[in-house]
């Protein structure tokens, strides 16, 4: 049997922010790097998920771009079996190079947890974030201009993705794991400042604190939750007017001009995203989005806007989004 830790401050945050995200019934997998973050979930979940009547095993992702992976890997497996989690799978995953080296590995590992949970029917797969990291994707999104979609951080449900930590600061995982008796290991791409995340981690969020004073990174967490629920209500409501709006033919559907133009813009843009997005399947970008409205907003007869398989094309008063051959 594991041992059970001394019930810690840092013990007792934990557990409790799992507790709050437990799904009612099933199997829930934690993603398991053997870093503080997901050991501490780790350790948190296999306490808590037997009182709740879950079974909880682990996903340990080794992406070999590291000398001495296997090992990390193998390790971070024996400490999930130690502390009572089963299944614990160690999925070995090749990692290409679109998007650059982080983005490809990021793809790799969510592709082979999905896979994982798939083949135990897994009702959750929690993952370790915690409020730093929150912050720190807040940053980025604003320093890249990406909108509101990207300063809203992660959401703590998304589908099969649970972020239990989201309110728990890093230092916290950390000392839960000594009050645990349960050494972490520690990534070196942690520390390497060719990535703008390890940056922002050991030089921006710092300075920030250093000048505008302490809580800069709960002041940007909240930001992320304001900007989630206001998303939220916005996307909702959109689909209420599209519903109302969108006129379904064979060949694609149409919107009223009148109507996208008497909204504001903020709403006549989401019905624009969310009628390609459900009828096509493609997700646009800002400027893709701007352009089509154009046809709403500033048209003198010019000519339609070619998507990645869609054609948007004015013809009076309706605007309509077509299926197109590629080049």
């Amino acid at each position: 049997m594991p041992s059970r830790p001394r019930l810690t401050p840092a013990v007792a945050d934990i557990r409790r922010a799992v507790r709050a995200l437990l799904p009612e019934r099933g199997t829930v997998l934690v993603a398991l790097s053997g870093g503080p973050d997901s050991l501490a979930l780790a350790a948190a979940v296999a306490f808590e998920a037997p009182r709740a009547g879950l079974a909880a095993g682990a996903v340990i992702v080794d992406h070999g771009l590291q000398a001495g992976s296997d090992a990390v890997a193998a390790r971070a497996a024996e400490q999930a079996a130690a502390l009572g989690l089963a299944p614990v799978r160690v999925e070995r995953v090749p990692v290409g190079a679109d998007g650059g080296p982080e983005a490809a590995a990021r793809d790799a590992r969510y592709a082979a947890l999905e896979r994982v949970a798939r083949a135990e029917s897994a009702a959750a797969v929690l993952l370790g974030h915690t409020l730093d990291d929150q912050a720190e994707t807040v940053l980025l999104g604003l320093a890249r201009g990406s909108g509101a979609a990207s300063l809203q951080g992660m959401a703590p449900i998304a589908g099969l993705w649970r972020r239990p930590l989201l309110g728990i600061r890093r230092a916290t995982t950390a000392q839960a794991c000594a009050d645990a008796g349960i050494e972490p290991w520690h990534d070196p791409h942690n520390d390497d400042p060719a990535y703008a995340r390890v940056r922002v981690r050991s030089s921006v969020l710092p300075l920030l604190e250093t000048e505008l004073g302490p809580g800069v990174a709960e002041a940007l967490a909240r930001t992320a939750e304001h900007l989630r629920e206001d998303n939220a209500a916005l996307d909702a409501f959109a689909e209420e007017v599209a519903e109302d709006l969108a006129d379904h033919a064979e060949a694609g559907l149409t919107l009223p001009v009148p109507a996208l133009a008497a909204n504001p813009p903020a709403l006549r843009q989401r019905l624009v995203r969310l009628a390609v997005r459900s009828e096509f399947g493609l997700s646009l970008s800002r400027a893709q989005t701007l352009e089509v409205c154009r046809l709403v907003t500033d048209w003198h007869g010019q000519a339609g806007v070619d998507l990645p398989g869609v054609r948007v094309v004015r013809r009076g008063a309706l605007l309509h989004f077509e299926a197109r051959e590629e080049d």
